[in-house]
């Protein structure tokens, strides 16, 4: 196959590769036809079947060796923004004996609670979140 095909085929792959969404696939496939043409243009990529398995392992090969990579590097580390309670007040709905579980308000939203303080928590009692495991706050009654 001429040199010029792969040249214009691995260019409209990379073209496709920046119209579609990310993924980084296409970009490798753009890569090599790029390859296997600068290869045919030196007169050292073989006959047509040969090209076609070199266009192949090269892609594949480079997918494979560099798409995690390059995902790590355009995506970035995506800072957390983790929304800590610990330390708000939360409301206790329920009357909670020490050590028990109940439910309580904090945001507006209704919690599974457990009282680790040593006295029990009257129902409307504003309690400090303490920490938090899962869906379950634990909340300790005192001055907040």
């Amino acid at each position: 196959m001429e040199w010029w095909i792969w040249i214009v085929l691995g260019l409209a792959l990379l073209l496709g590769e920046l119209i579609t969404p990310g993924g980084f696939y296409i970009l490798f496939f753009g890569i090599g036809a790029l390859v296997v043409g600068c290869l045919a243009g030196f007169d050292v990529a073989g006959p047509a079947w040969f090209q076609f398995v070199l266009f192949s392992v090269v892609s594949v090969v480079t997918l494979w060796l560099f798409r995690e990579r390059l995902l790590q590097v355009t995506r970035g580390e995506t800072p957390y923004i983790i929304d800590s309670m610990v330390g708000e007040t939360a409301v206790m709905m329920d009357e909670i004996p020490s050590n028990g579980t109940g439910k309580a308000e904090m945001r507006g939203t209704s919690w599974n609670v457990r009282n680790i303080g040593d006295k029990p928590v009257a129902r409307g009692e504003r309690c400090r979140v303490e920490r938090i495991e899962g869906l379950t706050l634990f909340v300790r009654s005192g001055p907040i």
